[in-house]
Order: structure tokens, then C-alpha cells, then sequence
């Protein structure tokens, strides 16, 4: 009975040994296939060296700026506590709760309508579209000369479907939102604004002209703004004749006269600069060991692939 019994357990239990992986099979399978394992991964790791070299230098500009919420002409905000019941039955709104103007100033600098003026403006697609590196010794741009030829000064590549012959807007948009990088630091409020290019010289101009047109173009705001904000607030305190009324319109014109003074004393009128760009002297990018680690990583990964396949198609041919 003892030994029936065993014979039923050892019928219903399935045998492990077959379902379990054996490792010095799998050891013996990539010893056999080692020449395939080295052959494909130095075929990597030279291919991606020849890669690594091809590609040209990078440099990267930066400038940190501090916001300048001084010279802002959010003043009305600072009201909002003293006159906001009065503003609300008047139909005026204070500006409480709106983003600072730094936050508005790094999103239009992000912006798609920005980017098309900033490049219309300083006449930089070529440098931005056709650019294919640089001449450290003549410290001279490369130009592509299957994208523009530099002494018929016109473009000549071959268009995609549906493009004309000279990139458009939304080309050189997409160009330069791929060189273009803003961000703020959480702990500090600074703003770090960084433009990428083949010339480090270049790299440093665009952002000392970003900084310089952001400033210009949120300074011509805040003046409009404050221009019709007065010419509004005079108005509505001519037909007003409570005195309470009349007193919140007073300082609140009073506010826009000293946000216009403001703007118009400085050129940095939303970013102050605390480190000024500088022309790097250091490659930011490619990082050629790295991308030849990589492609060692991957080849290996792909050669073993391909030793345990071929083995797995020599088994089920004998089968």
C-alpha cells in the first residue's frame, strides 16, 4: 500500500529537473557561439566609435538670471488687499493670483511666435537650419551645402513633401526649440537660459540676445499696459464722485506712474543677470565614451540573442 501510494504521488507531481533551466547548458550554448558573441560586439564597438567621431562638437552658453519682480507692473496686485472689495464692486480686477512676469517672460521665450521674430529679427536661420559644425582653426561655421549655398546665398535642398525649398516657420521653430533651454531653480528663483550650437561664439550671442530681446519686448508690454491702465483709471475716477472710489483710483494711478518710471529706468526690466554668458571653451556634447559604451551594452545583448536563436533553429531542424 506504502509503495502504491508513492508511485500515485510521484505520478501526479510534474518532474522539476525538465522544467528547470539548466546553466552550464546555457554556459556551454555561449561558449560554443563566444567567436559570434566577440565578432558582433567589436563590429559594435567600432562602428560606434567611427559614429562617435563623425559626430561635430556642441558647446553650450549659459547665463543665470534673477527675476526682477521690482520693475514689474504687477503693483496693482499689491492693492489688492487694501482696495480689493471697492475694485470688485467697480468692476476692476487687481491682478491677485496672476503669474509673475518671469513666469510669463519663460514661456514666451518657449513660444512658437517668439521664436519665429527672434529669427526673422537677427537673421539666423542658416546659422540655425544649415549649420553642420565648426572650423575651430578659421573659427568658421560649416554650412551644409546640400541645404544652402553660401555664395548664391540661397537655399537648395531638396524639399519634403509638402515644404518649400526654404524651411519654414515651423522648421526652424522646431530647430531652435532643440537648442533653447530654460529652467528655474525651485530653491533659488534663478533662471538658467542655455543655447546649444556647433560655434560656441554663436551660442553665446543668441543668449546674450535672448536676455536682451525678453527684457525689451515684457518692458514694451508693462509701458502699453500701464499706458491704458492710467488712461482707464482716469477715466473711471472723472465719473465717479464717491470719495472712497476716488481715493482708490488716486493711488492706483499713482502705482501705474511709478511701474512706467520703473520700466523705463532699466533695460533689465523682468531678468537681472547674475552671471552673464560666457563663450565655452569646453564641448558640451557628443558624449562619444558613453556612446560607445552603450553600443557595446547593446551589442552583447544582441549577439547572445543571436547565439541562443541559432542554437534554438539547429535543435528543432534534429527534431
Amino acid at each position: 500500500m506504502k509503495s502504491e501510494n508513492n508511485q500515485q504521488l510521484s505520478q501526479t507531481q510534474p518532474p522539476h529537473h525538465e522544467d528547470e533551466i539548466d546553466l552550464r547548458e546555457l554556459f556551454s550554448i555561449l561558449w560554443k557561439g563566444k567567436w559570434i558573441i566577440i565578432g558582433v560586439t567589436f563590429i559594435f564597438a567600432i562602428a560606434s566609435v567611427g559614429y562617435a567621431l563623425y559626430l561635430p562638437n556642441e558647446y553650450k552658453a549659459t547665463a543665470v538670471l534673477q527675476p526682477n519682480e521690482s520693475g514689474t507692473g504687477g503693483k496693482l496686485a499689491s492693492l489688492a488687499g487694501q482696495f480689493g472689495g471697492l475694485a470688485s464692486m467697480a468692476g476692476i480686477n487687481l491682478g491677485a493670483g496672476e503669474s509673475s512676469d518671469a513666469v510669463i517672460a519663460m514661456e514666451i521665450m518657449k513660444s512658437w511666435g517668439f521664436a519665429e521674430e527672434f529669427i526673422n529679427k537677427h537673421n539666423i536661420a542658416v546659422e540655425l537650419f544649415a549649420a553642420e559644425g565648426w572650423d575651430q582653426s578659421k573659427k568658421k561655421l560649416i554650412i551644409d551645402d546640400d541645404l544652402y549655398n553660401e555664395a548664391t546665398e540661397t537655399w537648395v535642398r531638396e524639399a519634403p513633401k509638402g515644404k518649400t525649398v526654404e524651411p519654414s516657420s515651423w522648421e526652424l521653430f522646431e530647430e531652435f526649440k532643440e537648442r533653447l533651454s530654460i529652467s528655474q531653480d525651485k530653491d533659488t528663483g534663478l533662471v538658467s537660459v542655455s543655447v546649444t550650437h556647433y560655434s560656441p561664439e554663436i551660442a553665446k550671442e543668441w543668449v546674450d540676445m535672448l536676455t536682451k530681446d525678453i527684457n525689451k519686448l515684457m518692458k514694451d508690454r508693462a509701458l502699453e499696459e500701464a499706458n491704458q491702465n492710467i488712461q482707464y483709471l482716469e477715466e473711471q475716477f472723472k465719473s465717479t464722485s464717491y470719495a472712497e472710489l476716488r481715493a482708490m483710483f488716486s493711488e492706483l494711478i499713482q502705482e501705474q506712474h511709478k511701474s512706467k518710471m520703473l520700466a523705463q529706468v532699466s533695460d533689465e526690466y523682468v531678468f537681472k543677470a547674475v552671471s552673464a554668458a560666457k563663450t565655452p571653451e569646453e564641448k558640451d556634447k557628443p558624449k562619444r565614451a558613453l556612446l560607445v559604451i552603450i553600443a557595446v551594452i547593446l551589442g552583447g545583448i544582441i549577439s547572445v540573442f543571436i547565439v541562443f536563436l541559432m542554437n534554438f533553429l539547429k535543435n528543432n531542424k534534429h527534431n
